[in-house]
Order: C-alpha cells, then sequence, then structure tokens
C-alpha cells in the first residue's frame, strides 16, 4: 500500500505582539495562517506565502540574523 503524502504550503508573516511597538517575523504551515486570519483578520502582516520548504520558509524569517559575520 502507497503513503500518500500531504504537501506543505508555509508561510512568513510578521506577527503583532500586544503592547509591544514591534513584533517579530514567523513561519507557520498555510493551514495555521488560514486560521489565524479567520480569527483574527489582519492583525498580523503576511510577508510571504506559497513557500515550499519549512527551512526556506525559516531561512526568510530570520533573514540575515544567524549569517556568519564577514571578516574584515
Amino acid at each position: 500500500m502507497r503513503k500518500t503524502e500531504e504537501v506543505v504550503s508555509w508561510v512568513v508573516y510578521h506577527m503583532s505582539v500586544h503592547g509591544k511597538p514591534t513584533g517579530m517575523n514567523a513561519v507557520c504551515d498555510q493551514d495555521e495562517w488560514d486560521s489565524m486570519e479567520t480569527v483574527q483578520p489582519g492583525y498580523h502582516t503576511l510577508i510571504r506565502g506559497g513557500i515550499a520548504s519549512e527551512a526556506e520558509a525559516e531561512r526568510l524569517a530570520r533573514g540575515t540574523s544567524g549569517d556568519a559575520k564577514r571578516r574584515s
């Protein structure tokens, strides 16, 4: 018997933090994003959706944070 693998799409969004002037970037799968948008439309800001892998989404969310430091 063959297992079917569910295709998961990932999103990166800017998470609003109540009481804080700035939030941070976060990653979740598309279904989670859809649920959050249903509960609180527009509360968080979508940066990019339709990302094929969680690793790619994490890199995008992190930006340059965690990159190797350049040698002078």
